[in-house]
This record gives structure tokens, sequence and C-alpha cells, in this order.
């Protein structure tokens, strides 16, 4: 899906770069200056949370919120998002209109609060210079407001513009002041009807004319139209189109960018030759406009194609992966975020809902019981334990873009862009999935509340769908890592070479296959209580799957299935598991190290070292059979020790995780759930949003004329 795209290479690309050419057309920025952090100021960074019901909670945290929250952020992070929610939060176009709105309502408005975010001018190129995570911070605040205006921003500003900057050739960089005035608004038209994933079946063709110089751009039938393009049903005028490239005498040149002017910027009608539409209602993120677009035989100057100044086969393939990988990051970060707003919600309410109790008279909130503590707190851990992945997981990436911008022509460079590849194939599946996961629970969790629209938990869970499939299908990326991790296998056994990566993350993999005799040591819950432990466990484990995956795959092949069906016969059971295990415990081995870290303030490593532990043996236990199979587990006491753990530490948490929200919650007005808010006035804030929607004093409008046909539904049905 294009709109994927939308936080794809170009983000990373102009993070690196500090958008240094944007200098000269920065548009005037909103009044609003930067919050200060001290405490005492009248406006902090980190402010007192209201008073109310959820007081005595935070009261009984182990640890001081704030603290933490500059530990996880850092005081510069925290202005910044603080600057940005201001922002929004002070701004009357950016208010939740009360109930919903139509389709074409919610796209205009969508259209304006992008308008007006490029006015507030929030990333400057002296912070991006220092601070690249701000590019991705960005895109979260705006996503944590509502992902359409997150989307809709980024598909144009970092998605086509920076398509266009990175070409590095000046005759496009004409537009890219017209980009920040919105003078034209740009899109990605990669995808296509029938094709997705396998972009080099793409069928869009682009005709050189020499007589002319011109290229035609033709779609030869519906199956080949663009198809998903964000921005493109409504409002985009420009588009970068890919298209198969041929030259006189038919021979094909590969799949090939180009700009297209798809409307005329002052009457958005199409231009000649451009069918352009609306796709029409999805399951979420409405306020964007998805669309599609036909060729036919349009003519474009051929100045409007992107050369590729990279001649190298493998040095393209490095630019590549790095490419593929920019997006399958950044949709990994949305997940967390959607992860992190909905268990916000859900740990609130269910700090302030009672239900049941000792006696008859006493009520306790359902966060007392282990069961809620076992729905809701691993989905916490996740969330603190994939945010720090993903961030980190950013930086790595961030350090593959200056080697290619810095033209590092290395074997470790080369070596980077796989690893990362891997990472981000397998990543983007582990945080889409626990995120979608995660707010189907949350949603249950908070029970007939949870399923009101206007808690939002329905809006996520929708918003968030579409993170499993775009970028590239989960399963079908899985293959990627799998495939990644059992060469390194056959490197070895044919060459003798040593497994390695620049990130150090399959190192572990020099003691395969002696990693195999370890087995399982812990004889109580106690014992399990430290993430070194089910660290230890993950590496066994993927050093079993991979014996297993490279067994079955060789098994395959001998039995007479080509290369691609051995492939294929191997994922279910195999290479699939053997992709998610391998990125789960690189996040639990670098949120291990991160809070084990000597940095870490005193007064935080007690929980967060609970927290890691708690995601590591949450995540461990689901492949409690495989352990069982393969010999690490045995005994019925094994498995009984990981749970009576896992149990142990919700236990634990259970009076820190009012706090732990905090430090992840935006403030109410960007959360924008009644059963959410900070103060934890659950039905106080119920009642009034109830009260808002429903606008009790009004009858139902066609009551009237229902009302007057009562004689007629009555004579029916005497005659029945």
């Amino acid at each position: 899906m294009s709109q994927g795209r939308a936080v794809s290479a170009c983000c990373v690309r102009w993070a690196v770069r500090g958008l240094a050419s944007r200098r000269a057309w920065r548009v005037p920025k909103v009044a609003g200056a930067m919050v200060p952090l001290g405490e005492g100021s009248d406006d902090p960074v980190l402010p007192d949370l209201p008073r109310g019901p959820l007081h005595a909670a935070r009261a009984r945290a182990s640890f001081p919120w704030k603290e933490l929250a500059l530990f996880w952020e850092g005081p510069d992070m925290l202005r910044f998002k603080k600057n940005i929610f201001s922002a929004l939060e002070n701004d009357p176009l950016f208010a939740h209109p009360p109930g919903s709105l139509s389709l074409e309502k919610y796209r205009e408005l969508n259209f304006l609060r992008c308008k007006r975010v490029f006015e507030y001018d929030f990333l400057r190129v002296e912070d991006l210079l220092g601070s690249p995570l701000r590019v991705l911070a960005l895109i979260q605040c705006l996503g944590m407001y509502d992902w359409s205006l997150a989307t809709k921003f980024f598909l144009h500003t970092l998605t086509f513009g920076s398509a266009i900057y990175s070409s590095g050739s000046e005759r496009h960089f004409k537009y890219l002041p017209k980009i920040f005035t919105m003078e034209i608004f740009g899109c990605f038209a990669l995808t296509e009807v029938s094709h997705g994933s396998n972009t080099k079946a793409m069928r869009t063709t682009a005709h050189y004319d020499p007589t002319t110089e011109e290229l035609i751009i033709h779609s030869p039938d519906f199956e080949a139209a663009k198809f998903w393009v964000g921005n493109l049903g409504k409002t985009a005028t420009h588009a970068v189109v890919f298209a198969q490239l041929y030259t006189p005498g038919g021979q094909c040149h590969g799949l090939h960018p180009f700009v297209v002017q798809i409307r005329d910027p002052k009457t958005l009608l199409p231009m000649p030759g451009v069918m352009v539409g609306d796709i029409g209602r999805k399951l979420g993120q409405n306020g964007l406009d998805n669309g599609f677009a036909m060729f036919h035989k349009v003519r474009i100057p051929r100045q409007d194609l992107f050369f590729s100044h990279v001649k190298d086969a493998r040095q393209h393939f490095s630019e590549s992966l790095g490419s593929l990988s920019s997006g399958r990051v950044a949709i990994a970060g949305m997940s967390v975020v959607n992860l992190k707003l909905a268990v916000s919600i859900a740990l609130r309410f269910s700090a302030t809902r009672r239900q049941f109790g000792p006696t008859d008279e006493e009520e306790v909130p359902v966060l007392e019981y282990p069961m809620q503590q076992w729905r809701l707190l691993p989905y916490l851990a996740a969330a603190y334990a994939l945010d720090h992945f993903s961030k980190s997981l950013f930086l790595d990436l961030v350090e593959l873009q200056q080697g290619l911008l810095g033209k590092d022509r290395s074997a470790r460079q080369a070596e980077l862009g796989r690893e990362i590849h891997a990472l981000a194939s397998a990543g983007k599946p582990l945080a889409s999935w626990t995120a979608q996961r995660g707010i189907q629970e949350c949603r249950e969790a908070c029970g007939g509340h949870g399923y009101l629209a206007m808690n939002r938990l329905g809006d996520l869970r929708d918003d968030n769908d579409p993170n499993c499939t775009y970028e590239g299908d989960n399963n079908v990326l899985l293959q990627q890592t799998s495939n990644y991790l059992l060469g390194l296998l056959v490197r070895r056994d044919q060459g003798g070479a040593r497994i390695e990566s620049p990130l150090k993350t399959v190192d572990f993999l020099e003691a395969y296959p002696n990693l195999l005799g370890h087995r399982f040591e812990g004889s109580s819950p106690e014992d399990c209580l430290d993430s070194s432990v089910p660290l230890a466990a993950y590496e066994w484990l993927v050093c079993y799957l991979l014996r297993e995956s490279y067994q079955k795959l060789n098994q395959e092949k001998q039995s007479g299935s080509n290369d691609f069906e051995a492939r294929n016969n191997c994922q279910v059971y195999c290479c699939r598991p053997l992709a998610l295990a391998f990125l789960e415990l690189t996040v639990v081995r670098r949120f291990h190290e991160h809070v084990h870290q000597p940095d870490v303030p005193s007064p935080l490593r007690a929980v967060l070292g609970r927290l890691s532990a708690l995601y590591a043996l949450w995540s461990l236990n689901q492949h409690t059979a495989l352990l069982y199979r393969g010999g690490y587990f045995s005994g019925e006491q094994a498995g009984k020790t990981v749970e009576n753990a896992i149990l142990a530490l919700c236990a634990q948490l259970k009076d820190d995780a009012v706090a732990l929200v905090d430090v992840i919650a935006p403030p109410d007005s960007i959360l924008n759930s009644p059963i959410g808010r900070a103060d934890g006035e659950l039905y106080k804030n119920l009642w009034s949003a109830v009260l808002q929607e429903s606008k009790v004093l009004e009858r139902a409008s066609w009551w009237s004329e229902f009302s007057a046909n009562k004689p007629v539904i009555g004579s029916l049905k005497s005659k029945l």
C-alpha cells in the first residue's frame, strides 16, 4: 500500500542531510516558543497531572514518573514533543468535533490541518542536524493525534518531496519551494491493482520517444492502474510514478521513477490523459484520500525521469535495502505508538473501574485482579521494549544512510545493509502484530465502554490494521529474515566464515551448535525474575529453529523440490517461527542491555528490570511447545516456573502501572478518550462525552415521518 511510504527512506535521508536546501523557502512560523523544562516555570515540560481518582494509584508507584520520562526521552525530546502537543491543543482547528464527520468533511478538515502543520514549521534544520530522532518523533506525535494527518503530511513532505530532493538533480529542485508552500501537493505511486510486493512485475510503462525527447507514460489496462496511493484520491497535483522504462527497439530497463503532473494545481482537474479518482472508504485512516490513477499515453519531458547515479550492482542493491528498510522501521514505530495509546486507555480505566469485592459493600479496581494484570501488563512491557527497539533501529538506519551518502563502499557497509534489512523485515511484523493483538485485548479489557467509538480503541485497531500489510505483508516479510539467517549458516558450513555482523545481532550464532546442548536451569519463579534467563533461552531457541529450518530445506531439495518450492514448504513451522524468535531475541537483548546499563538512575532500575523480564518471559512463553519439543524444557516444573514468574512480575508491576502509563501517554486532548483521561474521573468524563455526543434533548429526525405513517403500518398488520 503506497501510503505506507509516508515514512520511507526519504525521512531518513532528510534527517541525515539536514534539509539544508530548505533554508531559502521556509514558511513563516506560527507564533510559539519552546517550552521550559524547569518544574518551577509556568509551563513546564512535565507538568503535574490533574488530581482525581488516579492520584492514589500514582502515589503507590515505586519510582518517580517524571524521572523515568527524562531518562526515557531526554529533556530535548520532551521539549520538542511538548511544543507539538501544545500547538495542537491550543489551536481550534485541531479540536475534536463531536460525533462522526462525513467522509468529504473529514478529508477537507485533514487537508486544512496538514496546511497548518506546515505553518508551525516544527522541523528546523538546526534541530535535525543534532537529533535525527525528531523526524520519527514528529511522525509519532501527529499520529497520536490522528494517523490520517500524519500520513498525509509525510506522504507529501518526506515521500514525494524527499524523493525529488534525493534524486540529486538540480532540474528537479524547482519543485521543492512549491512543496513547502503547498502550491503543489504530492504522492508516491508505486503499487498497482494487480501487484504490490512483487514490484518487478509492475505493468505501467514509460516509452522514450527520441524525436520529441519525451517519455510516454501508459497504463495498458486496469490491472496496471496505480492503486492505494495516499493523497492521490482528491488532493495530489503531482506524483512520483514508477514505470517500466523502454527505449526504442523495445528494450526494457526495469522500474524507474518519474515525476508526472496529475492535476492542475489551480483547478484540481485531471491533466489530459490522466484518469484519477478516490478508491473509497477504508477500514481506517479515512481522513487520508487513497486513490487510483490510469495514464493514457501521457507525455512528460525526459528531464522528469530520475536517473540512478549508482552503477555498481552490489552498491545499488545495498541502497535498495536501505530504502526498503526505512518504511518498515517507521511502521514498527507507528505500531508502537498505537500500542502505547491503547494500554494508556485500558490501564487508566482498569485502575478506576471497580467491580466486585470481598464484601457486597466493597468493590475493588479491576486492575487488582490477576487476570486483568495478566491481560494488560505484558502489553505495557511490550510497549516499552518495542519503543526502545524501534528507536535504536532507526538510529542504525541513519548510520547506514550516512554511509551511503558518504559513498562508503566497504564490505561492512554492505553487511550493515543486509543486517538492517533482516531486522526491519521481522521488526514490522512483530510490532504491528503485537499492537494489533494488544489493542484488541485492551478493547475487551475495558468491557462495553471499550466498544464505544468515543473511547478510541476501535479507531486505534482500525488505523493500526494496515501496518500488518503495507510495505510488505508480514508473513512474506518474515521470509527475508529467515533467508538472511540461513545464508549465514550456509556461508559458515561452506567456507568456514565466522558468523558475525556489524550490529552484533547474530554474533551469538558463532557458538552454534554448542548452544543446542544448553538446558533450562531455573527451579523457582525467583530464578527467572531477571531478563538474562529468558535471554539465554531465546539463544537456544533461535539455534534450534535455525537447525530445524536448515534441515527441512535440505530435505525438501533432496526430495526433488526446486529452490522455490523448497523454501515455500519450509515456512510455516520452521522459517516463520525462526524469524520471529530471532527478532524477539534482538528486542529482549537490546532492552535488557538498555535497562541494565550503569547510567540508569537508581530509583528506576527495579521497575525497568521488571518490565524487561516480563516482556522477555511473556514472549518466550508463547514458544513453550518448541522449548519442550527441542528438549530445552523437561518436566512440568519448567513451564510452571515461567508461568509463575510472569504472574509474579505482573503483581509487582501492578502498583507501577499508572505511573508507567503517565510516562508514555500524550496529553488528554491528544489521547482523546474519556475513559483514559489523566484525572481518572471515569464516570464524570464518560457522562460529559455522552451528553455531547447524543444531544439528549433532540428527537430523532426520522420520527415525524414514521409517526405520520403509523395508520398505514397498522392497517398492514391487520391484513397480515
